[in-house]
Order: C-alpha cells, then sequence, then structure tokens
C-alpha cells in the first residue's frame, strides 16, 4: 500500500516523537512506522493512500482483535489443563470484554496519539479499546506473532490475569439479571428515551422495570451502555436474592 508522504514522512519531528513514544508503550523498537501510525488514524479524518483508498484503524482492529483472541487462548489452553471448552471460552471472554480492553486502551493514554476530526473529548470509551487492538495488529504486521504475544503478555496477562478472580468476575450485569428474572418467572423491561439535555454528545437514559416497578435508572452516550449500568446497579440493590439462587 502506498502511504502519502506529506502524511507518513518518515524525517519528521512529529515522527520522532512518534518513534520514542510507541517504542515507550510496544517495549521494542517499530520498524515500520506507517503500520503503526494507521494504527491510530480514525475514519473522520478522511486520510486516503495513493490510491484513493480510505486509511483508518478499523482492519488493524480486525486483526488484532484475531491476535489478541488467538495468544489468550493458547495461555488459557496451556495454564488450565483442566478447563473444557465452555470454560475455556468463558474465561477468554473475560479477559478480552470491551470493558477490559477499554480500560487497557486508557491506561496506555492511546487516544494521545489518535488522528481525528473529531475532538477527543466527544468519543465513547470504545475508542480506547478500538485503538488498543488496532495496535496489536500493526505489531502483528510489523514484526510478527512472537513480539504480538510479548506485548499482550506485558500489556494483558501479567498485570491482570488471575484465574481465581476471573472465574468470579461478571462478563454481563444485563445478561445475569435478564437470566435470574427468567428463572423466577419476573416480567422485565428496559424503557429507554433520548437524553441529550446539554450534552454535546447524544445521551440515553433507561429505567428498568421488574415486576412493574422501576429498579433501577441510568444514562450513558449509547442504549447499550445505559442498558448495562442500569443492569449493574439492580444487580448490587438485589444481590442478596440473586446470590441466594
Amino acid at each position: 500500500m502506498n502511504f502519502p508522504s506529506n502524511i507518513f514522512n518518515s524525517h519528521s519531528k512529529e515522527d520522532g516523537d512518534f518513534f520514542l513514544g510507541m517504542t515507550r508503550i510496544l517495549g521494542f523498537k517499530p520498524k515500520k512506522l506507517a503500520v503503526y501510525k494507521k494504527a491510530f488514524l480514525h475514519r473522520s479524518a478522511n486520510i486516503r493512500d495513493e490510491d484513493g483508498t480510505p486509511m483508518n484503524y478499523e482492519r488493524l482492529e480486525f486483526l488484532g482483535d484475531s491476535m489478541l483472541g488467538t495468544i489468550i487462548s493458547k495461555y488459557l489452553y496451556t495454564e488450565v489443563p483442566t478447563g473444557d471448552e465452555g470454560y475455556l471460552t468463558k474465561m477468554r471472554s473475560k479477559i478480552v470484554s470491551r470493558e477490559h480492553l477499554n480500560e487497557l486502551g486508557k491506561e496506555l493514554n492511546l487516544i494521545h496519539y489518535v488522528e481525528s476530526r473529531i475532538p477527543k473529548s466527544h468519543f465513547g470509551d470504545n475508542i480506547h479499546g478500538n485503538v488498543y487492538e488496532a495496535l496489536v495488529g500493526a505489531i502483528y504486521l510489523d514484526r510478527g506473532y512472537k513480539y504480538c504475544e510479548k506485548f499482550i503478555h506485558k500489556s494483558v496477562i501479567v498485570p491482570y490475569v488471575d484465574i481465581e478472580q476471573l472465574e468470579g468476575k461478571v462478563i454481563s450485569y444485563k445478561s445475569l439479571l435478564i437470566e435470574w428474572c427468567q428463572k423466577q418467572k419476573k416480567s422485565f423491561y428496559y424503557d429507554i428515551y433520548e437524553d441529550t439535555g446539554n450534552d454535546a454528545v447524544k445521551h440515553f437514559a433507561v429505567k428498568l422495570h421488574i415486576n412493574k416497578k422501576i429498579v433501577s435508572k441510568a444514562r450513558a452516550t449509547s442504549k447499550k451502555k445505559a442498558e448495562e449500568i442500569a443492569s449493574k446497579r439492580a444487580y448490587y440493590a438485589l444481590q442478596n436474592k440473586i446470590d441466594k439462587e
């Protein structure tokens, strides 16, 4: 792929700063700097290569997601020899959950390097996890599987993977709550509506009803996130009853 020279000039001061920043984050020196730059290109930047093909991090995000899943799967397969397929799949889902990836991206301050026409303050939380996955994809293209595995081991496995703690971690409070309501034959529904207010970014509000009573409320930048927050609040309000089942 041909990159525009005015965007990816390897002799600029900006590239020098970017190189140093990537070296600090990765723990090794990148070889193909342009690949890493692409990992931070948001589609709103509206940048195309010399052939006119749009350039952004989304394809690298897809690749990084696959590499992350493969490497975590290999780790779990090795470390938990007694785990069956269902157990291993569940544990992998907890490690690579969107919430966890967003936390990883935030801790590495990856959004600092994102190039976009949208103010960074307007992005939702998922931008952090998306860019983390794109970075993993860039590492794979630049250095191959071993370096990709090394980075994931350093940034995910060593600091965060504790099998015993993960076994008790809830992936989705909404799924947990729905399952409980169905078992207890309780009616439930999420009343969702737009609630922009004075915010520059559109928000959604939700009221969670169980047996025709409002048990929790929440507000977030997406319907899905608002539902999950409301479900989490409902879980803690009903925890004594839910945990007894």
